[in-house]
Formats: C-alpha cells, sequence, structure tokens
C-alpha cells in the first residue's frame, strides 16, 4: 500500500495498455508522486465520500499517453502526480469537484468536459508546491481547450 487505500497497481492499472499489451509500471521518482497524491487528496476523497469514488485513470507511461492521445508529455499523468475520477452511485461528479476545490490541497483541479452543472470527469493534481489552479476543459471543434474556472 503506498497509502490508506490504494496500491502502485491501482493508479496504475489501464485496461487500454493491457489491450494493447503497453508496459504502463511506474518508475520509483513516479511511485513516490502517486503516494503523494493518494495521501493528500484521493485518500481523503475516499473517506469522505465513504469510497464511492472511481480512479479512471492515473499514471500513464509516454507509450500509454501516446496510445490514448494524452495531452503532451508534460501532463502530470506521465509524471504520477494525477488522477483522473468519477462518482459512484450517487456521487456527483460536480460534488468532488466542489468537495476537492473547497476543502483539499492540489495543483490543478479541471472541470473536464461536460456541462454547467456535471462535468465528464475531474481531473486533480498534486505536487510540493501546489498552484491551485482550476480550469474547464471544453471542446472547440475536434480540439480541447482550456479556460479559467469562475
Amino acid at each position: 500500500m503506498i497509502s490508506k487505500y490504494f496500491t502502485i497497481e491501482d493508479l496504475t492499472r489501464s485496461a487500454t495498455a493491457k489491450r494493447l499489451g503497453i508496459d504502463n509500471r511506474a518508475k520509483v521518482e513516479h511511485q513516490k508522486a502517486l503516494a503523494a497524491l493518494a495521501n493528500n487528496v484521493l485518500d481523503k476523497l475516499y473517506d469522505h465520500f465513504n469510497r464511492n469514488i472511481n480512479i479512471t485513470s492515473g499514471y500513464r507511461s509516454e507509450a500509454l499517453n501516446n496510445a490514448i492521445k494524452g495531452s503532451s508529455l508534460t501532463s502530470q499523468h506521465c509524471k504520477g502526480e494525477a488522477a483522473d475520477i468519477t462518482g459512484v452511485g450517487s456521487v456527483k461528479n460536480a460534488e468532488i469537484f466542489n468537495y476537492i476545490k473547497d476543502n483539499l490541497d492540489f495543483d490543478q483541479l479541471i472541470w473536464e468536459h461536460g456541462n454547467v452543472y456535471e462535468p465528464d470527469w475531474v481531473h486533480v493534481s498534486f505536487k510540493p508546491l501546489n498552484r491551485r489552479q482550476i480550469l474547464v476543459a471544453y471542446k472547440d471543434g475536434k480540439t480541447t481547450k482550456y479556460k479559467t474556472y469562475k
């Protein structure tokens, strides 16, 4: 266990990597970053929402990030600093977003797509010096763009 609830396997698991035969093992520096993310953000979400959250994406190797057409290698997923989260059962993604925004330390928090009431998922990252940057991701044609959350 790297935190109260999570293992490295939980945060590196990828159906896409498995299907495509991609090695998605995290290096030691990525494991340390994942442990910080889990201890400072994910465990607290798990406790607050009675485990009713799902980590849909955590660490992504370069090969996996390329395969899913993720953002560039500056992506915090590739550094082990980020996770994408959805609610389970009655827990709404907007609730997760607002709880993080109002109660937790984070580097970047993104309302990912969706509409003004509910994101499709929530992206959160954590690193030693956090910016507390809050963004909204939206599509402009086929391109994902970002604007500051208000």
